[in-house]
């Protein structure tokens, strides 16, 4: 059987300095003091530390005994294999500081609602953070909010409206996108604004470490100063585009030089700094908000794959030219959304909000879709696509609800501690899957696909004629059904209730469908009227209707009943992306 242990550990970074950024690698502490936990910017922290494992022990050739808790699988090895960017290999993942990870992700500019590209970034990262802790690591990761920048001036200017209270509304929009994806809140979620003189410090140390020079109030950074620049993506110098989000700048010794402060203009916010008013450029803000939380030697930084270039290749200069013992072990990054082969980006006009989606499909269909193919491949956006990881979640709810109305109903009867050996051996290679497929560079395909067998055994024991003979049943479903909400939980798929998700399922494909729960029962009536009177063909174009929209009927002694399926046209698409 498989048990997954719940631990709530409260975990604060150590907050550096406002003026003073360290200089020696961050050092994760098992107590802080009052000061440190008062000067948290962001108190947003939870922990959902798992570990499991599969209870059991052959006792005989066809029993599997529980009692005493050994562990079919022995126990799971806290070892992943991670792809790193830098390397261009998959790696063994191995901390700075044994048992605890720190986890750098860049996080929106918040001046629109988010994208699906946006979520696949943070779904993907929110698995890793999961499985760290699931592998028993103390995880302290920290996802931020750009809200000074270019795009949101220009978006503020277009909305009459202050770039900081845009920014602001549209971060709390970010974090309700979250919630409804079942991302758990990073341990620190710190904002721009917050940390300018933060920012400022770590730009004083570059200008006095001779990596940069000032212009007329302006900050920039001198590429040429660094040798390597590039070793990220690969790409060299002469690639770079000057200053990627503003206009070239002839005052620089180089075109590829990037400003690292930027001096006031009229009408945008700016504050005070040694070279004047002004206020940062994009790049600094991580390298210094990283720095804050992490120091400048920890584990992982994350994002999409277009920060690569030169966002994190920028941020890698900048803060080893602050401080020469600056190191970030593993670079990951994820593959793009696409629409028709194409990355979807704000910038390219093709793009849908995740509101826009989970407006039609239930949120945890975007999860499950997004997880369907591994993270670090492209994944093409496509109607169809989500309609098949509709049909998919709501077929896995189904089987659970019912099971657990199954066992609700014989909470009472006497339990065996044993399952017979079929089922130990199910369950067993469903989780050894999980295990395997997850620490093997985060294969979430592999583990979806792992989840047909215990679900086909449930419904097996639940509906079938042979299964309904089987010996210790409902122990066999109780340990299937366990196994299974475990894992998800471990994905991040697990709702709140089964039988919410449920009713929430169908009432996003009545409304893909553009019909009510009344007009489908009328249809149904139609029918069952056709089939008493033996008009067959006025039957099957009922049915047949139903289903061109995504609506599909069963038949069963207790009457007809209706559940979502693929629409019938959108049944011949390709179900795969890569």
């Amino acid at each position: 059987m498989v048990t997954l242990v719940r631990c709530c550990k409260p975990f604060l970074p150590p907050y550096l300095s406002p003026l003073s950024l360290s200089k020696t690698p961050f050092q994760f502490r098992s107590q802080f003091t009052n000061q440190s936990r008062n000067h948290a910017i962001n108190k947003r922290i939870r922990f959902f530390c798992s570990t499991a494992s599969i209870n059991g022990k052959n006792t005989n050739n066809n029993m599997v005994n529980g009692s005493n808790k050994d562990k079919l699988e022995g126990e799971i090895k806290k070892e992943m294999w991670l792809y790193n960017t830098m390397s261009r290999q998959k790696e063994l993942f191995k901390p700075k500081v044994d048992g605890n990870v720190g986890m750098y992700v860049c996080g929106v500019t918040a001046y629109d609602y988010s994208h699906i590209g946006h979520a696949r970034a943070y779904v993907t990262f929110d698995i890793l953070y999961r499985h760290l802790k699931y592998m028993g690591y103390e995880v302290c990761y920290v996802r931020n909010f750009t809200d000074v920048d270019d795009k949101i001036i220009a978006r503020a200017n277009e909305l009459g409206e202050n770039p900081i209270s845009l920014s602001r509304r549209f971060c709390d929009e970010f974090l309700q996108d979250m919630y409804y994806l079942h991302c758990l809140p990073p341990s620190v979620e710190p904002r721009v604004s917050d940390h300018i003189p933060q920012i400022i410090d770590m730009i004083k140390q570059i200008v006095d470490n001779g990596y940069a020079y000032s212009v007329d109030g302006d900050v920039y950074f001198s590429v040429t100063k660094i040798p390597d620049y590039g070793r990220l993506s690969g790409r060299r110098l002469e690639d770079n585009r000057a200053g990627e989000r503003v206009a070239v700048d002839s005052r620089k010794k180089n075109p590829a030089d990037f400003a690292l402060w930027k001096s006031a203009k009229e009408g945008e916010p700016f504050w005070e700094s040694p070279w004047g008013p002004g206020r940062p450029g994009w790049h600094i803000e991580c390298s210094a908000m990283s720095a804050v939380y992490l120091g400048y030697s920890f584990d992982i930084h994350g994002g999409g794959m277009d920060l690569m270039f030169p966002h994190h290749e920028n941020e890698i200069v900048q803060s080893c030219a602050a401080c020469c013992e600056s190191n970030i072990s593993y670079w990951v990054h994820n593959g793009f959304v696409t629409i028709n082969s194409e990355k979807m980006s704000k910038s390219l006009g093709n793009f849908f909000t995740i509101r826009q989606v989970i407006e039609l499909y239930h949120p945890l269909a975007l999860r499950l879709f997004l997880m369907g193919t591994h993270y670090r491949s492209p994944i093409n956006y496509s109607d169809a696509l989500l309609e098949f990881a509709s049909e998919r979640i709501f077929y896995i709810y189904q089987t659970l609800f019912d099971s657990q109305l199954f066992l609700k109903e014989h909470e009472k009867a006497s339990l065996k501690d044993s399952i017979p050996q079929d089922i130990a051996s199910c369950i067993k290679d469903f989780q050894n899957t999980f295990v395997i497929s997850m620490s093997d560079d985060l294969h979430t395909p592999v583990v979806l696909a792992g989840l047909s067998d215990p679900l086909k055994t449930i419904n097996d024991l639940l509906h079938t004629r042979k299964g309904k003979k089987r010996e210790l049943r409902i122990e066999s479903l109780a340990a299937l059904e366990k196994a299974v909400r475990n894992v998800l939980v471990a994905l991040g798929l697990m709702p709140t209730s089964y039988s919410e998700a449920l009713h929430q399922l169908k009432e996003k494909a009545l409304k893909r469908a553009k019909m009510s729960e009344a007009e489908v029962k009328q249809k149904i009536e139609e029918r069952d009227t056709s089939r008493k009177n033996k008009e067959y063909e006025k039957s099957d174009a009922v049915r047949k209707e139903l289903a061109a929209v995504g609506i599909t009927l069963m038949d069963s002694p207790e009457g007809t009943t209706w559940r979502p399926v693929v629409p019938t046209a959108l049944q011949q698409e390709p179900t795969v992306t890569n």
